[in-house]
């Protein structure tokens, strides 16, 4: 057999992979926009909206442990297309007109399960020197799915076919995971000892919260992605009072912020590598100032280039940070577990900050004055995340070790990997 039908397979699993994670995510990002317009239509209490994504945190925080164990207990393929067909059914349970609550927690559920599925399986797949580009292709599709998923949600609000269409993507998300070859499980008794899960997962968080690395870009990217989740919501409703757009037109707006986050990505990658990561934490700073520009803006073609100037400085700041947790996970754990751990820490954040918005919300707090304290609070801690890292490494002013520190001088035998 020649050596390009190997590659010829790799290059058609790799594109069966992507096409599913297209799918999967354009189908979740228009489902929230749907979701939130049926709570709207049903005159829910403003705290509803946020607590959708709230619910749908929590099975990340629930799952943390066992979603990579999920994963090695059978072929990712098949773990795949299991995972967009419970989500498919919190489709199904919206449109059976169930508390939207519940049927976004079954959604959350699914995506738990198929976030490390989606990531293990491009080893299994892929050659090793073609991993990078295979995950920027992965990256590149995610991106995409949200603007064409919050777009497809936009078009879709109010119509009566709107659940039934997004149900057809899930399933053509799960049908593009029969293209998969198939792969057999990595270790089928994975899920046999989950107080082992449990102790593994909790000795390899205390790991990377031990570092002093790790530590800084964990802080820092659970803060980042509670932000988002919770400006996801707060831009919605900016839109509505300050701008005078519709739902549907206030969730287009978010597609800027997307573009800016592609953009700054990009640059990231060019000005932040690896051995300066540390260096882009004042972006931080400045995003959290941006946002309290919001406060002032009352035309919707500036808010859309303030939405993209957050966009890119959010993009700039995320991934030398998720360059960095990835390598520092790397020296004590496998990525799976690594993976697991920064969900846990981001998903709970989340829950924390998503929770405090709808409280605002059950009490009626303005919205300016809410989105102010937001900004403000992204400065104040992305200030102090600034000074914490300079505390850490006062001689590297900024810099990265990639050497391990004291904490990987131990022993594979003290280190809480899980099985490989």
């Amino acid at each position: 057999m020649s050596a390009a039908a190997p590659c010829a397979r790799s290059k058609r699993a790799l594109r069966s992979v992507v096409a599913a994670q297209f799918f999967s995510s354009l189908a979740d990002n228009a489902l929230l926009i749907v979701a939130i317009d049926l709570l709207m239509q049903r005159h829910a209490p403003g705290w509803m909206t946020p607590a959708l994504r709230l619910f749908f945190y929590l099975s990340y925080v629930l799952l943390a442990a066992f979603a990579g164990a999920v994963a090695d207990a059978a072929p990712k393929g098949r773990v795949l297309m299991a995972t967009n067909l419970i989500k498919l059914g919190g489709c199904a349970l919206l449109l059976w007109q169930v508390q939207p609550l519940v049927a976004y927690a079954l959604v959350g559920l699914g995506a738990a399960a198929y976030s490390p599925a989606k990531y293990g399986i491009l080893p299994e797949l892929i050659p090793q020197e073609e991993l990078v580009a295979a995950n920027g292709w992965i990256e590149a599709g995610t991106v995409l799915s949200i603007l064409f998923g919050v777009a497809l949600g936009s078009t879709l609000v109010g119509k009566g076919l709107a659940l039934p269409a997004i149900g057809a993507v899930y399933l053509l998300a799960a049908a593009c995971t029969l293209a998969i070859p198939h792969s057999p499980a990595r270790d089928r008794a994975a899920l046999a000892h989950p107080g082992r899960l449990l102790r593994d997962f909790g000795g390899s968080l205390v790991l990377l919260w031990r570092d002093a690395d790790a530590r800084i870009s964990l802080a820092v990217t659970s803060l980042f992605w509670a932000a988002s989740a919770t400006l996801q919501f707060l831009v919605l409703r900016w839109a509505a009072e300050r701008l005078g757009l519709t739902l549907s037109q206030g969730a287009l707006l978010q597609i800027a912020v997307a573009i800016g986050m592609a953009a700054g990505a990009v640059g990231a990658s060019r000005w932040f590598p690896l051995g300066r990561a540390l260096r882009a934490l004042p972006i931080g700073i400045a995003l959290g100032a941006v946002i309290l520009l919001m406060t002032l803006v009352t035309q919707p073609a500036v808010a859309a280039a303030l939405l993209v100037v957050i966009g890119t400085l959010a993009g700039l700041l995320l991934v030398p940070m998720n360059a960095l947790l990835q390598s520092r996970g790397l020296l004590y754990m496998h990525p799976g577990q690594s993976i697991a751990v920064q969900n846990f820490n981001e998903s709970l954040a989340s829950l924390a900050m998503l929770g405090v918005y709808g409280a605002l919300l059950y009490f009626d707090a303005p919205l300016l004055p809410t989105l102010a304290g937001f900004g403000g609070f992204l400065v104040l801690a992305m200030g102090a995340a600034l000074l914490w890292s300079r505390r850490q490494r006062p001689q590297e002013r900024f810099g990265y070790s990639p050497a391990p520190n004291r904490l990987s001088t131990r022993s594979q035998s003290e280190s809480p990997k899980i099985r490989q």
